[in-house]
């Protein structure tokens, strides 16, 4: 039996291949406390059919190439807008925040 696995796709730059980010809960061996794990898989998309955020099943194939062991089987869901990653989010908050602050200085003197 193949695995198969879901996750989101989080780059289809490459021509054919598409990068998948699958997401899972484990709980650690020795405390018990549980942590989410995140993993990155290249699939193989034959037709270019995937977009970046939309959820897919891949299955675990003969490889393709060097870093390519799994082939895009369907797409669950295609994304509702673009995703933003975190550190993205981050910097724009800070630099707003930078602004107000610089502007609070401008007044003030």
């Amino acid at each position: 039996m193949a695995k198969s696995l879901t996750g989101v796709v989080t780059s289809s730059l490459a021509d054919k291949t598409i990068v998948v980010t699958v997401t899972s809960r484990e709980t650690h061996p020795i405390y018990g406390k549980q942590y989410t794990v995140n993993r990155t898989y290249a699939a193989h998309d034959p037709k270019n059919d995937a977009n970046k955020g939309d959820k897919v099943t891949i299955v675990e194939c003969r490889p393709v190439s060097k870093t390519k062991s799994f082939v895009l089987e369907k797409i669950v869901e295609r994304s509702k807008g673009s995703i933003e990653l975190k550190s993205e989010v981050n910097e724009a908050v800070e630099d707003k925040i930078d602004l107000d602050h610089d502007k609070k200085d401008e007044e003030g003197a």
